[in-house]
């Protein structure tokens, strides 16, 4: 958890300084970005944001514990009395060495990569070499989404190297002509190239048409329309200002470019 102090003079019970956000740990640490920034704009607020999980944060909007939760996946049927509010899209790229010949593959062959079903390039037309597979820590967002979108309850190969950041997969790869990872999009540099995925290449555009596989979104959910410090601050989260903190960190902007 983490709880940002109130200035001189104000209380938690006012609820125009103080707002509780919840839910998600994947949103988690981008909304405590926008808490701190916004906060520095607006001395005198404190804005509380707190992880346990997207399933806690439709809780606690529904019992009145958060006035605004966080979610990385699409809300249940069950949930959709809730108010959503797409903040950002977490698109993940499977990414090579530039020298690797493959430009796409089947979602299907990256399952059984990560899988350690398929160890060596040649069963996919490249070199007679195995496979430097290369995956994040458990606990990770990104993993976790990977985890859900590509392998579902199949388990990531025991023997891939595990790194703590997507920069250091990244690096990885970037010096390994037989490693594959995945990384947040946004991340995608020179240094390596990013797999077409079915035959979809990953970009805002596939991103935002409803082509590309491997994207999640982040939400804010409200128990109908919110008012006050809530409306505003999630009016900064949505502002070019906001937008741009989530942007730097390599997220998808909620909105697509020129919309």
């Amino acid at each position: 958890m983490t709880v940002f102090l109130l200035a001189a003079g104000c209380t938690l019970s006012d609820p125009e300084s103080d707002l509780t956000v919840a839910g998600s740990t994947s949103v988690q640490p981008f909304a405590d970005k926008w808490a701190e920034v916004y906060m520095e704009h607006h001395k005198g607020t404190s804005i509380n944001i707190q992880g346990g999980g997207s399933s806690a944060g439709v809780q606690a909007v529904r019992s009145g514990a958060a006035t605004v939760g966080m979610s990385s996946r699409p809300l249940k049927a069950e949930e959709q009395d809730l108010t959503t509010i797409v903040v950002a899209r977490d698109g993940l790229a499977v990414i090579v060495h530039p020298s690797n010949p493959l430009r796409g593959l089947a979602l299907s062959d990256i399952k059984r990569i990560f899988a350690g079903d398929i160890p060596n390039w040649r069963a996919l037309g490249y070199a007679d070499r195995k496979v430097t597979v290369v995956t994040r820590e458990e606990g990770s967002g990104t993993r976790g989404a990977f985890q859900e979108l590509v392998m579902g309850p199949t388990r990531i190969y025991r023997r891939a190297i595990v790194q703590d950041s997507n920069g250091t997969v990244r690096e990885i790869v970037a010096h390994d002509p037989y490693a594959i990872g995945y990384i947040s999009l946004g991340l995608v540099n020179e240094q390596v190239r990013a797999l077409e995925l079915d035959g979809i290449y990953p970009s805002e555009e596939a991103i935002e048409d409803g082509l590309y596989p491997l994207v999640r979104p982040f939400l804010f959910l409200t128990d109908g329309p919110v008012d006050g410090l809530a409306r505003h601050f999630i009016d900064f989260v949505l502002s070019p200002e906001g937008q741009a903190l989530i942007v730097s960190e390599g997220l998808i902007p909620a909105k697509a470019r020129g919309s």
